[in-house]
C-alpha cells in the first residue's frame, strides 16, 4: 500500500511539471492542455478509488466523508425541475403502545439526476373545417413557418447540432454517430444541410453584431489560421478567422462584451482595412504588420500588446542564463502589478496610478533597452526581441495616457481559443462558405458565453423568431447581449 502511495505522488508530481511546463515553457516543448487534463483526470479516478476501498473497509471513514460532503455541496440550481421521491415506513403504527404515529418533520435530500438526451416527436395537427350549407368554404390555419420547409427538425433540433459543432467541437459525423446510438438515423450531410440554411438565416445578426462592435471607440482584434479543403489542389489552404471584440468590463464601461469572427481566404493587410472601414478609436492588437496599414490609412490609432513582448524575452530567460532577458521580465513584471492592483476601478482611478507607478518603469525602459542592443549581437534572439519592442513603443505606451485600454490584448486571445478547439477537431472546413458559416455561428456562440446567456436556448428561440418573420427593424433585439430568455419555474 505504501509503495502504490508513493508511486502515485510521483505521478501526481509528474502531472504537475507537465502543467507547469505547458503554461510556462516554450510552446514546442509543451504538452496540449487536453492531454494534461486527462491525466488529471486519471489521477482523480485513482484516488477516488483509494478512498472508496478505504470507506468500504471502514464504515466509520464512509459516514465522516458524507458528513463532510453534505456540508461542501451546496444547492442545485433553483430552476431545475424536481422529481419528488417520498420514502416512509410501511407501518404507521406505534410498537410500543400501538397508538397512530403522527409527522414531527423530515430530512430532506437533493441529488443532481441526468436523464439522456431525449429524442421525440412534435405531432402538429392542423383540422380542416367546411360548411354543410357551403360546400366550397373550407378553412384551417396556415402552418407555421419552419427554417427547414418540408423537413423533419425543430429549431431546437438545429440549434442543438450548431451548439455541438460550434461550442462543444463535435464535428457533425460524431454528432450522427451518437444519434445511430438511441436509434434516429440522419445522415451527416443532412446535419450539414440544416446548419447551412440556419448559418444563412443569422448571417444579417452576425453582420449586426460586427456593426455594433465597430461602433464602439476601442476593440481588440486578432487572427487565427482556418485551414479550408481546396479541391482543385486536392488538399487544404491556409485561409484566416478575424477576431473583433469588445470587453468593457476591467474599467466598468457600459457597452457590453461581445466577439465576432470574418472568414478571409488569406491573411492580407487589406483584409482588416476593409473590416474596419469605418471604425474610428483605439485598436489594440498583436505586432501583426497588417495593422500598420490599417491605422495608416483610417483614422485608428493601435495599442500594442504588452504580453507578445514579455513572452519573447520569457522564451530567451527559459533557454538558460540570460541576465538581459531576465532583468527585461523584472521591468515588465512591474507593469502587471500595477494591473492587478487596477482592475476593476474606474478609467480616470486607472489613468491616474498608470501616470504615478507606470510611467516612470517605462520611461526608465525604454533607454534601457537601446542601450543593451547596442552591447550585443544585432542576429540573436535577444536583439530580435528588443527591435520588436522599440519599434512598436508608441503603441505600447498608448495604455498610459487612457483608463480604457488594457495593457495587453489578451481579452481577444482568450475569444480565439474556441476556434482553435474546434479547428483541432474539425481538422478543416470544407470549404470558403463552410468557413464563413463557422465564423457566424460561433460569433455568436461566444458573444453568449461573454454575457452569460446559454447558446441553445438562445438559438433556438432567435431561429424561431426570424423564421416567424421577426421585423428586421428590430435586429438589435435579437442579438446575444439583448436576449432575455423566459424564467424558468421550478417545479414544486
Amino acid at each position: 500500500m505504501l509503495l502504490a502511495a508513493r508511486a502515485e505522488n510521483e505521478r501526481l508530481r509528474q502531472i504537475i511539471k507537465e502543467l507547469q511546463r505547458y503554461r510556462f515553457g516554450r510552446r514546442a516543448e509543451s504538452l496540449p492542455e487536453d492531454q494534461l487534463l486527462l491525466g488529471l483526470e486519471e489521477a482523480e479516478q485513482v484516488e477516488a478509488e483509494g478512498f472508496a476501498s478505504a470507506e468500504a473497509a471502514d464504515p466509520s471513514k464512509r459516514d465522516a466523508k458524507a458528513r463532510k460532503r453534505r456540508a461542501n455541496r451546496g444547492s442545485l440550481p433553483a430552476h431545475l425541475s424536481r422529481v419528488e421521491q417520498v420514502i416512509d415506513i410501511a407501518d404507521k403504527i406505534c410498537s410500543c403502545c400501538q397508538g397512530q404515529l403522527h409527522v414531527m418533520g423530515e430530512d430532506v435530500s437533493e441529488r443532481l439526476d441526468i436523464v439522456p438526451a431525449q429524442f421525440r416527436v412534435i405531432v402538429t395537427r392542423r383540422p380542416k373545417y367546411a360548411c354543410r350549407a357551403c360546400e366550397e368554404v373550407v378553412v384551417q390555419a396556415p402552418a407555421p413557418a419552419r427554417l427547414v420547409e418540408g423537413g423533419i427538425p425543430t429549431d431546437a433540433t438545429v440549434a442543438h447540432v450548431l451548439v455541438s459543432k460550434y461550442a462543444d467541437h463535435l464535428p457533425l459525423y460524431r454528432q450522427a454517430q451518437i444519434y445511430a446510438r438511441r436509434g434516429v438515423n440522419l445522415d451527416r450531410s443532412t446535419l450539414a444541410d440544416w446548419v447551412g440554411k440556419a448559418a444563412f438565416l443569422l448571417r444579417p445578426v452576425h453582420e449586426r453584431l460586427f456593426e455594433r462592435l465597430k461602433a464602439s471607440d476601442k476593440l481588440f482584434a486578432d487572427e487565427t489560421t482556418a485551414p479550408v479543403l481546396d479541391p482543385g489542389r486536392g488538399r487544404t489552404k491556409t485561409g484566416q478567422l478575424f477576431a473583433y471584440a469588445r470587453d468593457d468590463r476591467p474599467w466598468g464601461g457600459m457597452d457590453l462584451p461581445g466577439v465576432a469572427y470574418l472568414y478571409t481566404p488569406d491573411r492580407k493587410a487589406e483584409q482588416p482595412i476593409r473590416h474596419l472601414q469605418g471604425f474610428v478609436g483605439t485598436l489594440q492588437v498583436d505586432g501583426y504588420a497588417g495593422y500598420k496599414a490599417l491605422a495608416e490609412r483610417n483614422a485608428v490609432s493601435l495599442a500594442f500588446c504588452w504580453s507578445h513582448v514579455r513572452r519573447r524575452f520569457y522564451e530567451l530567460a527559459q533557454s538558460g542564463p540570460a541576465p538581459i532577458a531576465t532583468e527585461a521580465l523584472a521591468r515588465i513584471a512591474q507593469l502587471y502589478h500595477v494591473e492587478s492592483d487596477i482592475r476593476g476601478r474606474s478609467a480616470d482611478e486607472r489613468r491616474a496610478v498608470r501616470q504615478e507607478r507606470s510611467r516612470p518603469v517605462i520611461n526608465a525602459l525604454e533607454p534601457w533597452l537601446r542601450q543593451q542592443l547596442t552591447l550585443i549581437s544585432q542576429k540573436t534572439k535577444l536583439a530580435e526581441a528588443i527591435r520588436y519592442a522599440l519599434s512598436r513603443w508608441q503603441g505600447l505606451r498608448r495604455f498610459l495616457d487612457n483608463g480604457t485600454i488594457e495593457i495587453d490584448s489578451n481579452v481577444v486571445e482568450r475569444a480565439i481559443r474556441p476556434i482553435a478547439l474546434n479547428r483541432k477537431n474539425a481538422l478543416f472546413a470544407g470549404s470558403d462558405g463552410g468557413a464563413e458559416h463557422w465564423a457566424t455561428i460561433a460569433s455568436l456562440i461566444e458573444t453568449c458565453k461573454l454575457n452569460s446567456v446559454e447558446p441553445h436556448t438562445y438559438l433556438a428561440d432567435v431561429i424561431a423568431r426570424i423564421v416567424a418573420g421577426h421585423p428586421q427593424s428590430q435586429i438589435d433585439d435579437l442579438l446575444p447581449w439583448a436576449y432575455r430568455p423566459m424564467p424558468l419555474k421550478a417545479v414544486a
